[in-house]
């Protein structure tokens, strides 16, 4: 895979809103689509708004999630069905289409974990310190010493699901290698153990911002997610 990458302000939820249709006000340009966040994750929330409103020129409004809405219990075995249940709860929970994203870090040494556990891979209630520290000491255990032996990507699919039970998917990966201790201020998660390819062995953590979600497998995923979401809303404008 290719080391470099090819290519709202917030609101509140309205008590009771309705499905937010994709379509043209008669003699006028249509309205925003406006996006339910489904994670409760604030670092997340900050970076897909910061991609999305890069990505989208300002026709997608993201809204926050709603504080009242109770988490949802990841049961998914892929990225995919967790983060489909997260857009659905939230759709349930508010009326209006929701955008979803799951992620992981998978590790070639230890057999693609931690995988879909990633967020909780020390246990329930872990810290990313706490992950970061038992991912270390396993590769350590499995003598995955050379930086060969280290390879790693991360995954991400965003999902946006619709009232009307459509949906929208954009995935995105990253390869890379994990450094045997962490390094950089920035990110949250894995990522001062993650080196991307090309990036002369910084960690995600010691990027600018912008630099990382030009790389990031969170930023190829809504990048392509923005692609199909404009072919939806191109194709609703013309019904």
């Amino acid at each position: 895979m290719s080391s470099e990458p090819t290519d709202a302000d917030r609101a509140s939820v309205p008590a009771g809103a309705g499905p937010v249709r994709l379509q043209a006000k008669s003699g006028g340009a249509p309205g925003p689509l406006r996006l339910v966040l489904a994670t409760a994750n604030a670092h997340k929330a900050d970076e897909i708004e910061a991609i999305v409103a890069t990505e989208a020129g300002g026709w997608i409004e993201l809204l926050p999630r709603p504080s009242g809405v109770p988490d949802v219990e990841e049961t998914g075995s892929t990225f995919e069905a967790n983060a489909r249940l997260k857009a659905r709860a939230l759709v349930t929970a508010t009326g209006v289409p929701a955008l979803a994203d799951d992620s992981g870090l998978e590790v070639d040494a230890l057999g693609g974990a931690p995988g879909v556990l990633s967020a909780r891979y020390a246990g329930a209630g872990a810290s990313d310190a706490d992950n970061v520290e038992l991912l270390l000491t396993e590769l350590r255990d499995q003598g995955a010493l050379l930086p060969a032996q280290r390879r790693a990507r991360f995954r991400a699919v965003v999902l946006v699901a619709f009232p009307d039970g459509d949906e929208v998917v954009g995935e995105g990966s990253v390869e890379g290698t994990i450094v045997m201790a962490p390094h950089g201020a920035g990110g949250f998660g894995y990522d001062p153990v993650f080196a991307p390819d090309g990036a002369d062995g910084r960690t995600f953590a010691e990027l600018d911002p912008q630099d990382k979600h030009r790389r990031s497998h969170r930023g190829r995923a809504l990048r392509a997610l923005v692609v199909g979401l404009s072919a939806k809303r191109v194709r609703s404008l013309g019904d």
